[in-house]
């Protein structure tokens, strides 16, 4: 091996924040073997703790988007929203989030006020309070204005039992909005593109309208992941392989919107890698499809839910899309595309 590949190899690469294949590799190589739990083996958005007989679920993420401020939110709204869906995803009522922020010297007390009233909004709108925090600050370089960690606990209602292991063959797949908002728009503010459209982070809390579901249609959603880092794909890569099952996508049903398909064409990014933040998969009933569907649309945050495919027998883990050329092509997950800080 030539010293410079071995090189790079021994250290982390931004490739390995993308929520791609790298990122996997990392969790599985560095993290999965020394650390090793059942709990922590499912890789789930959130893991479930039975505490006699009560089911709690825990969840933790860290942000470092930049920019910290973008059209449609910022660092303090996303992480906020981002781990009340991690919780929602296992049909979790959130009950409280643990807020952690680690500021670089320099940064402007009045853009550190401007992210905590945004906490405090999307916070009051959700209805789920921060409950413990910590600060840190580091010398000025040894960080880039300000990260957050947020960690939640919430409340899973006996019957309720949501993961990708549950996903099977006949399922449809839904998609509860236009996909790649997100991603989009901070790759443009990164880009410095003033493109036509308006071009905004879906970010948003996704738990009302889960909770709906898992409610009124208890039977009916067997699995639900929200496509961040590494997108739509990766996503449904991931529960495909979970699951050893296969899913067949159908492009023609995927919504996109016109701003977003034009910036991905002057960028060459593809839709189905992009981050989203305030959008679910849910892997539901075939015979119940239509009902879920209805209930999501009811809801702001599901107006444009959209059936974009099905579980099929496989082959286990893998994802074919069916072009709207008529063709067909394998989907994989994300992979030799750094798109780092993207959350």
């Amino acid at each position: 091996m030539r010293s410079d590949v071995k090189k790079e190899t021994e250290t982390i690469q931004l490739d390995h924040g993308s929520g791609g294949i790298a990122s996997q590799e990392l969790i599985q190589n560095i993290f999965l073997s020394p650390l090793d739990n059942p709990i922590l083996a499912s890789l789930e958005d959130s893991a479930i703790i039975d505490i006699g007989g009560t089911k709690l679920a825990f969840s933790t993420d860290s942000y470092v988007v930049d920019p910290i401020f973008f059209p449609g939110g910022d660092i303090g709204k996303l992480a906020v929203h981002g781990t009340i869906n991690d919780l929602a995803m296992r049909g979790a009522r959130p009950l409280g989030l643990s807020l952690g922020m680690i500021l670089e010297e320099g940064f402007p007390l009045d853009d550190l006020k401007r992210v905590v009233a945004s906490i405090q909004e999307a916070c009051g709108n959700s209805g789920v309070p921060v409950l413990t925090g910590d600060t840190k600050v580091v010398p000025k370089g040894k960080g880039d204005k300000v990260f957050i960690n947020t960690s939640g606990v919430g409340l899973v209602d006996a019957g309720v039992d949501i993961s990708a292991t549950k996903a099977r063959p006949g399922d449809a797949v839904i998609l509860s909005g236009s996909m790649g908002d997100h991603g989009i728009t901070i790759l443009t503010q990164r880009a410095g593109l003033s493109l036509q459209g308006d071009l905004q982070s879906d970010t948003m809390a996704l738990h009302k309208m889960v909770r709906s579901l898992v409610t009124e249609l208890p039977e009916a959603v067997h699995a639900l992941r929200d496509p961040t880092r590494g997108g739509v794909a990766t996503s449904l890569n991931e529960i495909a392989a979970t699951a050893r099952v296969g899913i067949e996508l159908d492009e023609s049903r995927i919504p996109l919107k016109p701003q977003v398909e034009a910036a991905c064409e002057i960028l060459g990014m593809d839709p189905l890698y992009l981050a989203n933040e305030g959008k679910c998969l849910a892997l539901v009933d075939h015979d119940m499809a239509d009902r879920v569907l209805r209930l999501m649309r009811s809801f702001p945050e599901g107006t444009d839910a959209a059936i974009i495919g099905q579980v099929t027998e496989g082959p286990a883990g893998r994802v074919v899309l069916k072009t709207s050329a008529g063709g067909s092509r394998i989907v994989s997950s994300l992979t030799g595309e750094p798109l780092p800080r993207i959350c």
